[in-house]
């Protein structure tokens, strides 16, 4: 390895949003900050939560949802 060329690695402390905090190494600087953590997040807690801002998911069916039928006029069948 070549002498001075590699950033320093240090000591920082981590919060995340919820709270958790913890001390890792790292070389971004003295302190990350997350928005997500594993003590938080849905894939390891094992709780999901829902958000349905202002009505996407109505939004969505209205625009993209199945469409009433019209009824079309019945052929005779040929006997």
């Amino acid at each position: 390895m070549k002498a001075g060329i590699h950033p320093d690695y240090v000591t920082v402390n981590v919060h995340c949003a919820c709270g958790t905090t913890w001390t890792t190494r790292s070389t971004k600087g003295q302190e990350l900050r997350l928005e997500i953590c594993s003590a938080c997040h849905p894939f390891f807690t094992g709780k999901q939560r829902l958000i349905d801002s202002a009505g996407q998911i109505e939004k969505f069916t209205r625009k993209w949802g199945k469409k009433k039928e019209t009824a079309t006029p019945a052929t005779p069948a040929k006997a």
